[in-house]
């Protein structure tokens, strides 16, 4: 199954790829311009991958290997389409190359020519400029959004630019397609149609810059476990006013009536507002998606926790008694910064199975190496690590020099959106 979710992607894409490559299939045609209308083709077909792996939905992340995992191939995809989009036009004028420098010049200029070209030309301008949000990983969020907005005008321009082409059956696949995907994402997922509704019931200051939320459903709870994370956006209430923005926030706490726990570390802007909200303060709620500490073997265990990280295993340990030899290092930077030691001492002292580590500090390749146990202890045990990707990087090498197998080792990582 795990090998079938692997594949899910690599599978969609060449399906996808392949329908209106096949479709339009050039015969009889000179090279340089065959291979202008299959580059274009293959474009469009993975433009619509990408589309495809932006809609944020639980059931389709679970069937794709994770939200992570799409994210990461919607980039990917994505600049793969505009590179290949952008030697289409290049491919059409080294075939008029042959007949004359000025023909080849007149198909790259758009000056030169009417609509049919302006619009392509267009398409692949926005989505020139949407794709800043693949590159430019800090930018401020009302930019990052208003890039994205401009991906879906490329699409657009790309299915007019097919239209005024006369390109019939073949346009008519890639419009219905990325309407249907765009239509999805507007209404599903930015319109907040998938979320569901909670409202604040408490806030709690945890640490500097760290508060624990309590969520209570007013409706229909979402189906969550341990571990997993979802995406929440908050409103306005009382004196509060939400920052417009969707986050991922990893579950530190379920009841059985639905309530979720969260914990918002204060890392830029927004979740700086987020740290001063108030009960009664709306939100939405998406998910739930990731996998993180399901299904765990009943091997021993090794923790790793850094800073906000430990929230997907302080769930666990709220939620269920341990069943496994379990030994946890949670690590944090500053004496401020240390949030849950109290709670987590108490979860020790009542669960036999579980052996606790806090250490304070800055914790490089060399701490780590002296923290963590020898290869003669690692022996049999399966790691689990969630934190800054720096601390996840150094910790998983030492781990595999002391024998551990990178099946063994397992990641929860805060650094997509």
């Amino acid at each position: 199954m795990r090998r079938l979710r692997l594949l899910s992607i690599p599978l969609l894409t060449a399906t996808l790829l392949a329908v209106p490559v096949l479709w339009a299939w050039p015969e009889g045609l000179p090279l340089w311009r065959s291979l202008g209308i299959v580059l274009g083709w293959a474009g469009c077909g993975l433009l619509l991958a990408s589309l495809l792996l932006m809609l944020r939905e639980s059931w389709l992340a679970e069937q794709l290997g994770g939200l992570e995992r799409m994210y990461a191939w919607h980039h990917v995809l994505g600049t793969l389409a505009y590179l290949l989009l952008l030697a289409h036009p290049l491919a059409l004028a080294v075939d008029n190359l042959a007949e004359s420098p000025a023909l080849a010049w007149a198909l790259l200029s758009p000056l030169t020519q009417g609509w049919p070209l302006w619009s392509g030309w267009l398409g692949l301008l926005c989505l020139m400029l949407g794709m800043a949000t693949t590159f430019a990983r800090h930018l401020p969020y009302p930019l990052w959004r208003g890039l994205h907005v401009l991906l879906a005008i490329a699409v657009l321009f790309g299915c007019l630019h097919l239209w005024l082409l006369g390109l019939g059956p073949s346009f008519f696949f890639v419009l219905l397609l990325s309407l249907l995907f765009l239509g999805w994402r507007f209404l599903r997922i930015d319109s907040s149609l998938a979320a569901r509704p909670y409202l604040v019931s408490q806030v709690q200051k945890m640490a500097a810059g760290i508060v624990e939320i309590t969520l209570r459903p007013l409706g229909v709870p979402i189906a969550a476990r341990p571990g997993q994370f979802v995406l929440v956006g908050f409103g306005n209430g009382g004196g509060f006013r939400g920052c417009g923005e969707c986050h991922p926030y990893t579950i530190n706490g379920l009841d059985p009536v639905g309530h979720l726990g969260i914990a918002i570390k204060a890392l830029g802007d927004c979740t700086r507002h987020l740290q001063t909200l108030e009960i009664g303060v709306a939100a939405r709620v998406q998910g739930p998606f990731g996998d993180f500490l399901l299904d765990r073997p009943a091997s021993p265990q090794l923790w790793l926790a850094g800073g906000i990280g430990i929230t997907p295993f302080l769930a666990v340990l709220r939620g269920e008694p341990l069943t496994q030899p379990t030994q946890l290092f949670y690590l944090y930077r500053q004496p401020e910064d240390a949030a849950y030691v109290e709670e987590l001492e108490a979860l020790a002292a009542a669960q036999p199975l579980l052996t606790l580590g806090v250490q304070c500090g800055d914790f490089n390749a060399a701490a780590l190496a002296g923290l963590l146990p020898e290869q003669a202890a690692l022996a049999g045990q399966v790691a689990f690590l969630c934190g800054p990707p720096g601390l996840l990087a150094s910790a998983a090498g030492i781990l595999e020099q002391r024998g551990m197998t990178p099946a063994d080792i397992h990641f929860e990582r805060f650094d997509f959106r």
